[in-house]
This record gives C-alpha cells, sequence and structure tokens, in this order.
C-alpha cells in the first residue's frame, strides 16, 4: 500500500502543466510520455503513409487509362479531382481531431480506412472480373457506361476510401508529433523545430522510397502488386502507431472548434448598433478576476495578435446594463476579450496562408508540364536503363534527405546564436525565403525549356533529361523552406485546441494550388489563342506549345507572389500584442484618473 502511494505521489509530482493525458486518460508523466521518444513513433508513421498514397498518386492516371479505360481527359480529371479532394479532407480531420476524437484515435480510424481503400485497389486490379472492357463511348454510348457501372462505383468507393483516410491522417500526424513536446518551455521548444525538421526529412524519405521503388515495382510487376505494397507500408504504419501507445502525451478534444468562433461573429453583429468602449477592461474578461468559462481559445490573451484591428469584434464583448447577470447571458451574446482575440488571430493568419497557394501552383507545373518535358527528353542512363519520367520526382527527395539533417545540425544551432530564436530563424523568414527561392525553380524551368525547344525544332536534338534536374532541385530546397516554415507557424499559434485544425490549413493550400493550376491553364490558353493556333498549352505537342512562356508567367506570378508576402508577413509583425494593448489602455485610464497631463 505504501509502495503504491508513494508510486501515485511520484506520478503526481511529474505531472505535466501543459494539460496532456496518458494513454489512460490520466494527467502524462514527463519522465514517461513524450519527447522524441514518443514522436518517433509518429514519424514512423509518416514516413509509411506518404509512401503508400505517393506511389498510387503519382501513377494513378497510368492505372485510370490502361486498367479503366478511361479517356486522357476524364482520366487527368479523376486524378486532379482526387489529389484536391484528399487535402480539402484534412479540414475534417483536423475538426474531428480538435473537437471530438485527439489525434490518436483520429489517426487509427481514418489509418484503417485508407488501409482498406488501398486493399481493395488492389483486389480490383488484380481481379480481371472487377475491370471494365475496353470500350469506345463514340461507338458503344450508353453500353459503354453501363459495361463500367458496378466496377467503376468500386474503384471510386476504393479511391475515395484512400482520399478520405489519408487527408483525415495527414494534419493530426503533424500535430500528434508535435503535441510531444511543450512549445512553452524553452528547451522543449527548441526540440519541436528540430521534430519539424525530422518530419520533413520522414516525408522526404517516404516519397523517395515511393518515387523510385514503388514505382518501379508498379511498372514492372503490375498495379495490383504496386497497390499491394502500398497497403502493407500503411499496414506499418499503423503497426507503428499503435506500438507508441505508451508513450505518447494525447491532447484531450475540447468540443467543437468552430463553435465559439461562431459565438463571435453572431454576437458581433448581435451588438452591432452599440458602442465600443476604447478601454478594453471595461469588455467582458478584460478586467482582471473575470473567468474566461470557455474551454476553446483560452490561451492567455497576451500571446494573442492584433488587439488593435477588427475592433468590430469587440462589440461581442460588451458587457449588458449595470446589474444584469453575466453568467446567465447567452454565449451567442457575449463573449470574452480572450475568445474575440484568438478569433482575430484566426483572421490575421489567413493572409499568410493564402501566400503560399502561388507556391503550390508552382508545384503542381512540377508534377505535370514537367514529367511531360522529361518524357520528351532522352531519359537513357546507360544503353539498357531509361529513367522514367515520373521518378524525376524523386531528385529533390535524394538532395533534401542528406540537406535536412545538415540544415539542424549545422545551420539552426549556428543561426539561433546569432538570431536567439529557437528555430534558428523564425517561421515567417523561413516561408518567406522558401516564397523567394521558388521563383528560380521556374526560371530554371523556362531557360531549361526554350533550350529543348530550340533543340528540337532547330537542330532535331533530343538532349538529356538531366537538364531538367535543376527546376526539381531548387523546388526542393524552396519546399524545405516553406512547407516546414508554414507547418510551424500555424502550430506554435496561441489558439488552443485548434492546432491540428490550423495544420490542416497547411494542406488545404496544396489543394488550392492544384486547383488554380487548372483555372490558370484554361485561363492562358484561352487568353493566347488566335485564329492561327490554339494557345500556349493547348496543342498537346511540347515543340508547338510555348511552355517557356508559361514558366516565365509563373516566375513573375512568384515573384510578385513573394512580395505581397512581404507586406503581409510585416503586417502580421507589426500588431501589437493583446497585453501590450490592455496594458496601455490601462495606462492612460489610470493616468486620467491621477489627471496627469502627460501624453501616454
Amino acid at each position: 500500500m505504501e509502495m503504491q502511494e508513494t508510486s501515485r505521489n511520484e506520478h503526481k509530482g511529474n505531472i505535466t502543466s501543459d494539460n496532456t493525458l496518458d494513454w489512460r486518460g490520466r494527467p502524462s508523466n514527463p519522465k514517461l510520455h513524450g519527447g522524441m521518444k514518443a514522436a518517433s513513433f509518429v514519424l514512423g508513421v509518416q514516413a509509411f503513409e506518404i509512401m503508400g498514397i505517393a506511389a498510387v498518386g503519382n501513377n494513378l492516371i497510368t492505372y485510370v487509362l490502361n486498367e479503366m479505360h478511361y479517356s486522357l481527359s476524364r482520366s487527368a480529371n479523376i486524378v486532379t479531382n482526387f489529389i484536391g479532394t484528399l487535402f480539402i479532407l484534412a479540414l475534417l480531420g483536423g475538426f474531428l481531431s480538435d473537437s471530438y476524437l485527439g489525434c490518436f484515435w483520429t489517426m487509427l480510424i481514418f489509418g484503417f480506412l485508407e488501409l482498406s481503400g488501398f486493399i481493395l485497389l488492389s483486389v480490383q486490379a488484380h481481379l480481371p472480373q472487377l475491370k471494365p472492357p475496353r470500350c469506345n463511348m463514340l461507338v458503344d454510348g450508353d453500353n459503354c457506361v453501363e459495361a463500367r457501372g458496378l466496377k467503376a462505383f468500386i474503384f471510386f468507393v476504393a479511391l475515395y476510401l484512400v482520399a478520405l483516410g489519408s487527408g483525415c491522417m495527414k494534419p493530426n500526424m503533424i500535430s500528434h508529433g508535435a503535441d510531444q513536446f511543450n512549445k512553452d518551455d524553452t528547451k522543449q521548444s527548441k526540440k519541436l523545430s528540430t521534430y519539424f525538421n525530422a518530419a520533413y526529412f520522414a516525408f522526404s524519405l517516404g516519397e523517395l522510397v515511393a518515387l523510385t521503388l514503388l514505382v518501379w515495382l508498379q511498372t514492372h510487376s503490375g498495379m495490383d502488386v504496386g497497390f499491394g505494397v502500398s497497403a502493407a507500408a500503411m499496414g506499418l504504419g499503423l503497426i507503428s502507431l499503435v506500438c507508441g501507445t505508451l508513450f505518447y502525451k494525447n491532447r484531450p478534444p475540447q468540443g467543437s472548434v468552430l463553435t465559439p468562433i461562431a459565438q463571435v461573429f453572431v454576437a458581433a453583429y448581435y451588438k452591432r448598433n452599440k458602442v465600443c468602449p476604447s478601454n478594453p477592461q471595461l469588455l467582458h474578461g478584460g478586467g482582471s478576476g473575470v473567468p474566461n468559462t470557455n474551454t476553446i481559445m483560452s490561451s492567455d490573451v497576451g500571446h494573442s495578435q492584433c488587439t488593435t484591428r477588427f475592433r468590430f469584434l469587440d462589440k461581442a464583448c460588451i458587457k449588458m446594463e449595470e446589474g444584469s447577470n453575466i453568467s446567465t447571458e447567452s454565449p451567442w451574446k457575449l463573449c470574452t476579450i480572450n475568445q474575440v482575440e484568438q478569433v482575430k488571430t484566426l483572421i490575421t493568419v489567413i493572409p499568410i496562408f493564402a501566400c503560399t497557394i502561388i507556391f503550390n501552383t508552382t508545384l503542381a507545373q512540377l508534377q505535370t508540364f514537367s514529367v511531360q518535358q522529361g518524357s520528351s527528353m532522352n531519359s537513357k542512363l546507360t544503353t539498357s536503363f531509361h529513367i522514367p519520367p515520373a521518378s524525376l520526382q524523386a531528385i529533390p527527395y535524394i538532395i533534401l534527405i542528406f540537406l535536412v539533417p545538415i540544415y539542424d545540425t549545422f545551420f539552426v544551432p549556428l543561426a539561433r546564436k546569432i538570431t536567439g530564436h529557437e528555430s534558428g530563424i523564425s517561421p515567417l523568414k523561413r516561408i518567406g525565403l522558401g516564397l523567394f527561392v521558388a521563383t528560380f525553380s521556374m526560371v530554371a524551368a523556362a531557360v531549361m525549356e526554350h533550350k529543348r525547344r530550340v533543340a528540337a525544332v532547330k537542330y532535331n536534338e533530343i538532349i538529356s533529361i538531366f537538364w531538367i534536374t535543376p527546376q526539381y532541385l531548387i523546388f526542393g530546397l524552396s519546399e524545405m523552406f516553406t512547407a516546414i516554415g508554414l507547418i510551424e507557424f500555424f502550430y506554435k499559434q496561441k489558439i488552443k485546441g485548434m492546432q491540428s485544425f490550423l495544420t490542416a490549413m497547411t494542406y488545404c493550400s496544396y489543394s488550392f494550388g492544384f486547383y488554380l493550376s487548372s483555372v490558370l491553364v484554361s485561363l492562358v490558353n484561352k487568353i493566347t489563342s488566335t485564329s492561327s493556333n490554339h494557345g500556349w498549352l493547348a496543342e498537346n505537342d511540347l515543340n508547338n506549345d510555348r511552355l517557356d512562356l508559361f514558366y516565365w508567367l509563373l516566375a513573375g506570378l512568384s515573384f510578385i507572389n513573394f512580395l505581397n508576402y512581404l507586406f503581409w508577413a510585416k503586417w502580421y509583425s507589426d500588431s501589437p500584442s493583446a497585453s501590450d494593448t490592455i496594458s496601455h489602455y490601462s495606462d492612460c485610464n489610470t493616468a486620467k484618473v491621477a489627471g496627469d497631463n502627460t501624453t501616454v
């Protein structure tokens, strides 16, 4: 009995202050739970999951064309819709995790859904009776659609099970790994920065294996084997997730993360005709000793941003007449200033998110037109070995699996001594550096495409596929800065209970970037079409198209986007903290009461 009591007391004495729980639902113990040991299991999940999904996504068009017998245009739409839907579903995964399930259970549930999708795809690819016969829509008409029928239904069920599972897992893998560190502790914050770099390393390693070994297996052993290997990789990822159960710190769900946000807007609109007091201490929750009754968004108000902006939202905190009972007031009519400040923070980070959409539009070109470039170049490595054009996307990841550890081991400590920032350079600066470097990826692509086109048209020469590598290498370097910086930036926002949802916004940027790419291509073709040609990208022949001019256009848009980002990053950084603003108002009020005429 004494030993049990001692054990209990030791556990209580080591309870962490970050309100996380162990696998039994008890407060976590810093000596037993969390840290890089626990995060390493999550890194394993990320590496295996991206390995499986990347192998399917990067070669899916081959299966849709050759096995499901869809037309080229329809096949392209199926692939882009799949990728776009996958990234949009990240919002659903973040919402369910923060609100109801928690990261661990969200990953486990949707991981099994993704695994079932891989298995169903593998079964369909293996059994001829589950694949539709080749038919011509122009000749067979409705009979062609009927012949596809149930088989197409099975295919889309499998495909979107994969999209649902992968989309909902993605933000939670990053968030759950980051939850193993206390971001408010200086030493833990440094380790958190290392974790984000390690997460990108795991991502790069998984992509590299998928784009080389797994794509090769799909090409030489069949798509059924390829889908089966993706299922096996996903299975290993789930095993890694479960093996870390005893070591995780789990952030408990807080209830709907969207309700408090909606309450602020509703309450502000309800009191739109009221005059907002100049002193925040006169607002609900602005004075000392006023508890914040909201379980969501209850981080310290001193860390939130942009108090002096969006002042119309402060009306949500206007107290009713003197003598009214605040405790009985509906939360849809009265919010705390802390709650409003968190909504302001959420609004303020949206421009930073929006500036990465053009960046991901550039990424879409490297996965489409650059692969087409490679198909028209000499891909011989030896007399008997050809480099698959789709495997060109592995080039930056080969470099990054060496570059990321070097960056974290040597550059970050050096930069930390100069800047004093735990990440070496701040997430905002890291994003900006990545956006700037991405411009040169499109410049390299435009220069190379001009060289390739001149050689093919004027001299009837086919240049080596290795000329295409600079654009991939430069973009890989820019992605290392932008992607990690954006995830770290969102995760470290002081909005309690929304880490997974905010992380999901980074994946939405991918989705919007791919959708914008499709719109941009159609728009460019429409604007550049004349009576003699159909536009820069309409001929389906790179020797007749002007892909080089399109790349120059993207380079210009990327640079303009970088300048736009500088404006919004400065706007965000120049925002006074809420604590400074409240202190300022308090000092003003005190000075007035004392009769001080000094200008504050």
